[in-house]
């Protein structure tokens, strides 16, 4: 009898020898306060760190929203879905029967006004227990050309409280006749519009679950 075959694993590219690795865990994010960044730093040495070199630019923000990481990641694994809290997606299309694991691929088109049109994207890592996910951008007509993004979710709760903190990064090339802090300006604006729609989408997930 044949051996099965294994499933497709995630591995981070070999970096550049040029290169140098990120060193978003050195510095304070945004928003955050000390105490949730010093339990973050491991995490975002493990699953936001990149290899950069010239011509390449990277981010990590961080969104906290008051609802349980339970009811986020429920969103957020869902590949076939982005459109959910995801602004600027005006459909997506995954070939019918395919199963959500690493390596399969959508194919997103994007609302008009933007400098792009159709995104090819590869799920790169789903990992429920860790609730990390991350895809690369592999093809279609835009400008965020070797696009690689990671998304954690990460659970807090104090004096009865519950709240989570979610850690989206990414790498980028920087386009020809543009500056890296250009660069960095356009990504970072998307990403923080998807994560502030993502606090309303799944708050309100929340508070219905409630009966509020």
């Amino acid at each position: 009898m044949a051996d099965a075959k294994p499933e497709p694993s995630f591995s981070m590219p070999e970096p550049p020898p040029d290169s140098e690795p990120t060193t978003h865990h050195l510095t304070i994010l945004p928003g955050l306060t000390q105490y949730e960044f010093c339990e973050l730093i491991p995490s975002i040495a493990q699953f936001h760190t990149y290899s950069v070199g010239p011509g390449k630019c990277s981010s990590l923000l961080a969104q906290r929203i008051n609802a349980s990481h339970d009811v986020i990641w429920s969103v957020i694994r869902r590949f076939e879905k982005p459109q959910t809290y995801k602004h600027f997606i005006k459909s997506c299309f995954v070939e019918e029967g395919v199963q959500m694991v690493v390596g399969c691929t959508r194919d997103v088109n994007v609302i008009s006004g933007l400098p792009a049109a159709t995104s090819t994207e590869r799920l790169d890592i789903l990992d429920d227990e860790r609730q990390v996910t991350g895809f690369s951008i592999i093809g279609g007509e835009h400008r965020l050309r070797n696009y690689r993004s990671m998304t954690t979710v990460h659970g807090f709760e104090h004096d009865g409280r519950i709240w989570t903190i979610v850690l989206e990064s990414y790498v980028v090339d920087v386009p020809e006749g543009n500056t890296e802090e250009d660069t960095r300006l356009f990504a970072d604006t998307v990403v923080k519009l998807n994560l502030q729609k993502l606090a309303s989408v799944t708050e309100g997930l929340a508070r219905d679950a409630d009966g509020k």
